[in-house]
Formats: structure tokens, sequence, C-alpha cells
């Protein structure tokens, strides 16, 4: 891997045709990234480069096309494996999404469970590292336990001695959350894990997007994360799993390619990763994942992350001077991303969100799948701005402006 360049956040802006070149000609504030991010050329390249010249199945083909499809393919999982830090490409599993991740886990892990053992949850996961669970315990009997979160927004890891137990059988969290921004302390959680002999999953959506991982330094079992919110298509996503895990695990879903040899006596299933990946998989949007983590990687990530957090600062001390503004989350700027949730008195989310559509800065408005964690504080949503190494201040500069004005013309 070359040496990043130092990051420059216009040069980094230039190479997303939406912002660079918006349609009208109007600026484009766009503060969504985690809901879905903006897509960089090089990924949309890769994509079109594969649809128009070498588009055709994988694994199965001996024409040339199917050659260079698979290799595209099997490239884009060796480069996944690269920004995961991990040695192994097999462990990286292709999927939908970071939910279906969750649902493969939820089933195919969750088949070797039984009635009475549990899994840790928080009060802080999305929808998707909660409701797959649910149905798991429905299925299994399995007991679902939850972690509760602070005041700040964060996991209350003082609790984890409280509602970890020797039945917890996997503790699944969020790495950071997709409302407070709050960012996880892995090792805390580690060693809880560890000390009850439970297995570790953690919803990386958020945190993915934001920098190169070393899953071996992390130390946890699985890892899951959607390419959207990545800089790359819809429609693809990952498991990490460790190979040993992985390896006894039964397949999630049967058909094509996830099989050695079918009669109606009986079926003897592939390894891994080609085991949970049955079917046609998402050829084209897997390698344009692999293209937006080859993209990521070359980042200058201290200068993006630098950047980001200046941005996030700008935007909490904006907020702090808005009459009856509330930020739900992390005050400061310390083990958070750029991902700033909040209401103002007498002003729905919705409206917010409404009001600044119209001077073109898109932000998300809601419950952001976490019904839970807003019941915990006490709100039915909230607005919500996302950064990305591709915003600017001119887009905290409209974002404030349009607050300010909605808090003075409706507040």
């Amino acid at each position: 891997m070359r040496k990043p360049k130092a990051f420059d956040a216009a040069a980094c802006r230039a190479e997303f045709p939406l912002l660079a070149d918006p349609p009208g000609g109007k600026p484009i504030h766009y503060l969504d990234s985690a809901a879905t991010a903006q897509t960089p050329t090089a990924v949309l390249r890769a994509v079109r480069r594969h649809e128009t010249m070498s588009r055709a199945n994988v694994l199965r083909g001996v024409h040339f096309l199917a050659e260079a499809a698979t290799n595209a393919y099997e490239g884009a999982r060796q480069a996944v494996a690269d920004y995961l830090g991990v040695a192994d490409a097999a462990e990286v599993i292709f999927t939908g999404g970071t939910t279906a991740s969750i649902n493969l886990l939820a089933h195919s892990f969750g088949n070797g469970l039984a009635a009475g053992d549990e899994i840790l949850l928080s009060e802080l996961e999305h929808h998707s590292n909660i409701v797959p669970w649910q149905m798991l315990a429905e299925r299994r009997g399995v007991v679902l336990k939850v972690l509760p979160v602070t005041d700040e927004g964060r996991l209350d890891l003082d609790r984890l001695d409280g509602v970890l137990t020797r039945r917890c059988k996997l503790v699944a969290l969020t790495h950071a959350s997709n409302v407070t921004g709050a960012v996880t302390d892995v090792g805390r959680v580690l060693e809880a894990a560890r000390s009850v002999g439970a297995k570790i999953m953690l919803d990386g959506a958020q945190r993915a997007p934001h920098g190169p991982l070393d899953l071996p330094a992390l130390g946890v079992d699985f890892y899951a994360f959607s390419s959207h919110k990545l800089y790359g298509p819809t429609g693809v996503g990952v498991l990490w799993g460790r190979r040993a895990l992985l390896e006894a695990m039964p397949p999630f879903m049967g058909g094509g390619g996830m099989i050695e040899r079918v009669s109606f006596a009986g079926t003897t299933y592939a390894g891994i990763p080609r085991r949970f990946e049955a079917g046609t998989p998402p050829i084209a949007e897997a390698i344009g994942l692999g293209a937006a983590v080859d993209w990521a990687k070359d980042l200058d990530w201290a200068g993006a992350t630098a950047h980001e957090m200046r941005l996030a600062g700008r935007i909490l001390d904006g907020l702090g001077r808005i009459k009856g503004a509330r930020v739900l989350g992390p005050a400061g700027l310390q083990n958070r991303l750029g991902v700033i949730s909040f209401a103002i008195d007498g002003l729905h989310p919705h409206d917010i969100c409404q009001w600044l559509d119209r001077r073109n800065v898109a932000l998300r408005g809601g419950h952001h799948c976490a019904q839970p964690l807003m019941e915990r504080f006490g709100l039915a949503g909230t607005a919500r701005a996302s950064l990305a190494p591709y915003n600017t201040d001119a887009d905290v500069d409209a974002l404030l402006a349009g607050l300010d004005e909605a808090a003075a013309k409706f507040a």
C-alpha cells in the first residue's frame, strides 16, 4: 500500500461526483453519511468496468469473462481482508449488508445455542442488532440481557459484571453508535466477556467507514459492516469471523454455490466462505466494495479524523448556543465519531430536516432504528448530522445558519 498523501478536504470532496458537480450547480451539504455515504469516482469506475467489460457469473464458469469476474470478486474479498487487517481472506463472508450479516450469525451461530443460554446486547443498539436476537430467543429459548447506557449516551461498562454470567455465549454490541456517536471501549468488553467464556460480535456499520481496522489486535470473534456506509454500493456487506468458529457453524441458506455435492440421499457443504454465500452473490456490488476499501486505505486517516472532529466540534458548539437544543450523546470529542443527534424544544425532528432541506442541507430525522434508546432518553426521535471526510466548513456553516433560522422562527 502506498503512503497516503496528507489529507486535503477539498481534494477529497472533488473525488465524489455528486458533491463536486451537483445537479443544478447548487452546493449539496450532505450530512447524512451515517445512513448512506456518497461514492467516489474510483468505485463508480470499478463497477462500470465490471458491468461493461467482464459481466458474468462467478466460481463455476470456465470462459474468460467468468474467470475475469471471479478474479475481481475474490480480489475484492482480499481487499476487504486487508482493510480489516486479517490474514485469511476466507474469513470474509459477503452478505447483503450489516443486517444480513447479523441475521446470518443469529441463525448459524445461534443454531448451537440452547434454552437458557444468554446473549448480551445494549440499549445503544440499532434494531438490526436487536430483532434477529429476539427472533432467535423465540426459536431457541435463549435469554437476552441488556447493558444500560449512561446519561452521556455511552455503554455503562461499570454495569457489565451485573449482566454478564457464565450462561452468556455471545456479547453483541455496537462498535460505534449510529445515534450518539460514542465509540465502544472494546478492551473492557473483551476482558469481561472472556472472563465468562463468551464470544464477541461487533456491529461495525458506523466505525468501519472511518478508517482501516486491525481485528486481530481488537480481539473480537465476529465483525459486521455494510458497503453503502463505507463509500461503496448498496446491497452488499461483510460478516467476518474467526475461521474455527465459521467452520463450526452450519449454513444459513441452501442453494447453488454453497455445496460440494448434492443428492437426494444428502448434501455435503462447501468450506468457508462459500458455505455462507448461497446463490449468485452481489458480484458488481462486492467489486465496488473492494474498490471502496482500496480508496479508503489510501486516505490519510489521521488527517481525515482530525478534520471530522474539528467540524464536529463546530456543530456541538453551535448547538450549544441554540436555546432549547439538546444533544443526545457525548458533549465532547473524546472517543466519539462525527455523528451528532439533537433535539430542539418545540421543533419536530422531521420539521428541522425539512426546513434544512430547503437550504440543500441533508440531515436524517426520526428514531434512527434505535427506539429503545429513544425511550431511554424520553424522546420520540432526533435530527442527526453525520460527517465524512468529504464534508467542509461550508456544510457546517449552512447547517448552523439553518438551525438558527429554524429556532428563531418556530421554537
